[in-house]
């Protein structure tokens, strides 16, 4: 862990999209140095707060902060350097290798006319082997599959070597096997760098197993905010997801399991 950990905040935000408001009045701090899920159900606005975290998208009202500083007022050269953003489904320039897109990740800590150093390949090699990629840096990013493919793209947001990580639904297009495995190498890099990491992630459960704080949304608001236990309870699966559930224990984490209860199954007390 580092001796000083990286603070953002979110004060009283609004954002949008034309004359459609997504984002309302949401105030958050991010637990530095630890990790974050936001989780809730489609269009409640996970991805278009992780947009505004870094800069993408302007706030109508409110403000993002890093370290007590305006995002929006950061240069963006300056501020990739300490902070990432892996979006939803990201589009890799045709032909391009992977060797070549994870060195991009590099870009912000380089300067004009500076040549690629040896801190440059450490960073890229040392990414493709923590996502298991090493063996594809010479193939083309538009010839590989969707699980390979969002590895790859890990990998790039590994090499940008930032304190701050944002990653938009980080498991996309991979089987569960593969879900765990990016899910536990997010764990080492935050334990070992004290990387804060906040990621949108769809399954609840991993979230819970994953994360030390949930975040969940609901239409565009704050729903509740805490540690897994706190956050993961049947009245809140109830009221953002619509859906009635059992919450117990996980025999192999500790943390709150969902089990979601459907039309077909009725909660008895034999089971």
């Amino acid at each position: 862990m580092t001796t000083s950990q990286p603070r953002l905040e979110i004060e009283r935000l609004t954002l949008g999209y034309g004359d459609r408001e997504v984002v309302h009045d949401l105030d958050l701090v991010i637990a530095p140095g630890d990790v974050t899920a936001i989780v809730g159900p489609n269009a409640c606005g996970k991805s278009t707060l992780l947009r505004s975290m870094t800069r993408l998208l302007p706030p109508r009202t409110g403000r993002v902060l890093l370290d007590g500083k305006e995002v929006h007022a950061t240069p963006a050269k300056q501020l990739a350097r300490r902070m990432g953003l892996l979006p939803q489904s990201p589009i890799a320039p045709e032909g391009i290798t992977v060797g070549e897109l994870v060195g991009r990740g590099r870009h912000p800590h380089q300067r004009v006319l500076a040549r690629w150093s040896q801190a440059d390949d450490r960073a890229v090699t040392a990414a493709l082997r923590a996502t298991d990629t090493l063996e594809l840096m010479d193939r083309a990013v538009d010839e590989l599959s969707g699980g390979q493919r969002q590895r790859v793209w890990i990998a790039m947001a590994l090499a940008q070597e930032t304190e701050v990580l944002l990653l938009d639904e980080p498991t996309t297009f991979l089987d569960i096997s593969h879900q765990v495995e990016v899910l536990d190498l997010l764990t080492d890099l935050n334990r070992t760098s004290g990387t804060t990491i906040v990621m949108v992630l769809h399954d609840l459960n991993l979230a819970a197993r994953y994360a030390d704080h949930l975040v969940a949304l609901h239409d565009g608001r704050l729903h509740s905010a805490g540690r897994p236990h706190e956050v993961l309870v049947p009245e809140l699966v109830r009221d953002v997801f619509g859906m009635p559930s059992a919450v117990i224990e996980d025999p192999v984490s500790g943390k709150p399991l969902m089990l979601p209860i459907g039309r077909h199954h009725v909660l008895t007390r034999d089971g």
